[in-house]
């Protein structure tokens, strides 16, 4: 006898202390022309450093043509005003959050880490400009190290790929879906 447990869509989803092993595939290059904004902190800047040239390089490689201006803040705390800015000034397809959060002794770290998270995350929907967050909440400089230097783990890597892959099916929903400008969201 089948018996089925009631599922909360609200509940957010169980938390795991694994984080993922492996980056994501390459996209499909992409040939059109697209204008890519990397916001990252200059905290912990060997490690911030690292995931602005991997983001960088990669971009190069899966699109060679893009335009990529690099805005650097002071920490994390404040990319989401720094996006929010920019984004408000010029017309991007893409916004990259990139930046290192080392968790202390304190739940200070935890702090900034969630208002990052959902201030990116609102400046994304408010705008309809996808926002990449990479601003990584780590437990110590080994975890840094492996995710913003080693190529294994490299989330500079990630985030461009993930870039690239947003501004893909941003522009099939638009070539398949134009906006109809009498109609308006209500």
């Amino acid at each position: 006898m089948f018996s089925a447990r009631p599922v909360d869509f609200f509940a957010p989803p169980p938390h795991s202390q694994r984080m993922s092993n492996a980056l994501q595939p390459k996209p499909r290059i992409i040939g059109h022309k697209v204008r890519i904004c990397i916001v990252a902190s200059k905290y912990n800047e060997t490690f911030t450093d690292a995931l602005v040239e991997n983001a960088i390089e990669e971009l190069g490689e899966i699109i060679p043509m893009a335009r990529i201006d690099l805005i650097r803040v002071p920490g994390a705390f404040e990319i989401p005003v720094a996006v929010a800015n920019v984004l408000d000034r010029e017309v991007f397809n893409c916004a990259i959050a990139l930046g290192l959060i080392i968790r202390g002794d304190t739940g200070h770290a935890d702090l900034v880490a969630a208002s990052v998270t959902d201030s990116l995350q609102r400046v994304a929907v408010e705008r309809m400009i996808p926002v990449i967050h990479e601003v990584l909440l780590v437990e110590d400089e080994k975890q840094a190290h492996a995710r913003c230097v080693e190529a294994a783990k490299n989330r500079g890597r990630e985030a461009a790929r993930a870039a690239a892959g947003i501004i893909d099916v941003f522009a099939e929903i638009e070539k398949s879906m134009p906006k109809d400008e009498k109609r308006k969201p209500k």
